[in-house]
């Protein structure tokens, strides 16, 4: 029997998909849910089965605007027929050129920016940091404890969490530090939230005595609220003494947005939120609403220290994900996708406080727009739990509720809801999380 009808004989069913996962696709690809998507729209998703889920991960935040918006799809369905890839180094065409300049323009900083696109969000870090090593001829790279930037060998090596992420994956980048950076849950009882972020400063201050030079610094490399981390918001006041220090040593500061932007946190960027400006942001995930695209804005002269030829790939700012972006920004505008994170958030919050005072697990709850967290610990220590984490979020994912973990430590849940997701959605979606957890 050949391949081919082998795979029109198969058994249409979750359980044949598994088998055939186990069989030819590669261990170290993790799934949080093993059944096989057959359709989506908005936050639900159904599988072959014709099983329904609510979706609280929403592809790890790339689908702010939704599964398959109508809006999107037309467009796609509209344009993919004048060409797929004519490739942005080979010939121009205008999606990318548009979408460029629509970046220039959303990203916070009154000065003359300039883009370049590219794939994912670790190439655009890499890019980033590429960019301020040619622009100050310095290597030195600081990221932040917690930090999540991916998993090429340099944003490995940027990266905190050992398992699963770098693990036997070495040698890694030379010239990269990672820094303190503030967790206000994991704050002493006998300091107040301000001595304790004046306390982290200071560390921080040290850090550029004890660890690296800043004069041999190009960039410091920060995501505004920290994803795989665990959502950790830090002060406002830390992110500007960051920001103070690279003006004083002329280090190149790189907010890395790619799971927090595009109106995930109530803004467009969650930057804004700490009245400091960026030179460079890098962006992916809902950027292009689940086609793969990524970029680096940024001020005009950093951006082109770098000769043509030197930055840029195959598959670079493709022409459909260029479209898709397009469409994803008028959608942030025309459905008032911030002030719908304000409110998407608002309520996931109420929930997850009405439940602390059911079970004796629920810790730290915190959170920016609709980008929420809450951490889950030991009742009798207070210590995390990263084991009843796991079960809560396998449990959920058998009820119909697509959830995830995140935390240096395992033991948070992240929400990540599409900021589309209708009220009965989002309602279905947070009982099922409490059945779950007065169960679990």
């Amino acid at each position: 029997m050949t391949l081919r009808d082998n795979q029109a004989n198969r058994e249409v069913s979750n359980e044949a998909f598994i088998d055939l996962r186990n069989q030819y696709v590669a261990r170290g690809v993790g799934n949080g849910n093993l059944n096989v998507a057959k359709y989506a729209q908005g936050a639900t998703v159904t599988d072959i089965e014709d099983n329904k889920y609510i979706d609280f991960a929403a592809a790890i935040g790339t689908l702010n605007v939704g599964h398959s918006h109508p809006k999107i799809v037309k467009h796609i369905q509209e344009k993919v027929e004048n060409f797929i890839h004519p490739g942005f180094n080979v010939i121009m065409y205008e999606s990318y050129l548009n979408l460029a300049e629509k970046l220039a323009h959303l990203t916070p900083g009154d000065f003359d920016k300039k883009v370049i696109l590219l794939n994912s969000g670790a190439e655009a870090v890499e890019n980033a940091v590429k960019i301020a090593r040619k622009h100050t001829g310095r290597i030195g790279v600081v990221s932040f404890v917690r930090g999540f930037h991916g998993r090429t060998n340099l944003t490995m090596s940027m990266t905190s969490k050992v398992r699963p992420y770098k693990l036997g994956f070495g040698p890694f980048a030379s010239d990269v530090y990672q820094a303190p950076y503030p967790n206000l849950s994991e704050k002493p009882d006998n300091l107040s939230d301000e001595e304790y972020v004046d306390y982290i400063i200071q560390q921080l201050n040290d850090f550029f005595i004890s660890a690296v030079d800043p004069e041999t610094v190009a960039c410091v490399v920060m995501e505004p609220v920290q994803g795989e981390g665990g959502f950790i918001i830090p002060d406002k006041k830390f992110v500007q003494a960051v920001r103070e220090i690279c003006n004083q040593h002329g280090i190149v500061f790189v907010a890395d947005e790619i799971q927090s932007g595009f109106a995930r946190t109530g803004k467009m960027f969650a930057i804004e939120h700490f009245d400091v400006v960026p030179d460079l942001v890098t962006v992916s995930k809902s950027l292009a609403a689940g086609f793969p695209l990524s970029g680096v804005i940024g001020k005009a002269e950093m951006m082109d220290s770098s000769n043509p030829g030197e930055l840029g790939g195959t598959y670079c700012g493709n022409p459909i994900a260029c479209e898709a972006a397009l469409k994803v920004i008028e959608i942030i505008d025309e459905e008032n996708l911030n002030d719908k994170s304000e409110k998407v958030g608002t309520v996931i919050k109420e929930k997850l406080n009405s439940l602390s005072q059911k079970v004796d697990f629920i810790g730290d709850i915190r959170g920016l727009g609709a980008m929420v967290a809450v951490e889950i610990v030991a009742p009798d220590t207070g210590k995390p739990d990263k084991e009843k984490t796991a079960e809560i979020v396998k449990q959920a994912n058998k009820k119909g509720l697509l959830l995830l973990s995140a935390g240096l430590k395992g033991n948070v849940i992240r929400f990540l809801t599409p900021l589309v997701i209708t009220d009965d959605e989002l309602n279905k979606g947070l009982e099922i999380l409490e059945d779950v957890c007065r169960n679990v």
